[in-house]
């Protein structure tokens, strides 16, 4: 739960991992559109799918979800974000031509929340480096990073594109 009270994160562990052992982990952000409402302008709910899958796979870990909707605009902005694509934008413009940075999320609540739980060291799935970034300067060892990578669709292309160009993101 943040300072301030307006948003919730959640910890959803898998298994019974153990202390000691790299825990196996996917720091997920939430996005109504497509964890909830599957929305193909994104790949977030089937990276979020993907990663469930995994973890069960390996029979324990843990899913920490992030209540930080649109990189941390808020869904009301990310629908005008999708409003200023439709018309041309790429997402890393959408926002900037809003007023925010290309990346709003505090993602160091998730270490916060990992640390909390006992763990130290993890292996993390993401393409994101900016989230390896964020574990290791709240002190966990990122042990290992885990490609979580989805299928292009034709309405996802250009935004996924747009991540591995301009947010880093390895595809």
């Amino acid at each position: 739960h943040d300072r301030a009270g307006f948003s919730e994160h959640y910890a959803i562990e898998i298994g019974s991992p153990r202390k000691n052992d790299p825990l196996l982990v996917r720091l997920h952000c939430a996005c109504f559109t497509g964890d909830v409402v599957g929305s193909l302008k994104c790949d977030c709910g089937e990276q979020l799918k993907d990663a469930l899958q995994i973890l069960s796979v390996n029979g324990s870990g843990m899913l920490i979800y992030l209540n930080q909707e649109g990189r941390g605009i808020g869904l009301a902005n990310k629908m005008r974000a999708y409003e200023l694509q439709n018309q041309g934008f790429d997402t890393v413009e959408a926002n900037h031509r809003l007023g925010f940075e290309d990346e709003e999320r505090d993602l160091k609540i998730g270490a916060q929340i990992i640390k909390l739980l006992g763990y130290k060291n993890i292996r993390l799935l993401t393409n994101n480096p900016k989230k390896v970034a964020s574990m290791s300067e709240m002190g966990l060892e990122v042990v290992d990073r885990i490609d979580l990578i989805t299928e292009p669709t034709r309405e996802n292309a250009s935004y996924l594109s747009t991540k591995a160009t301009k947010s880093g993101h390895l595809m």
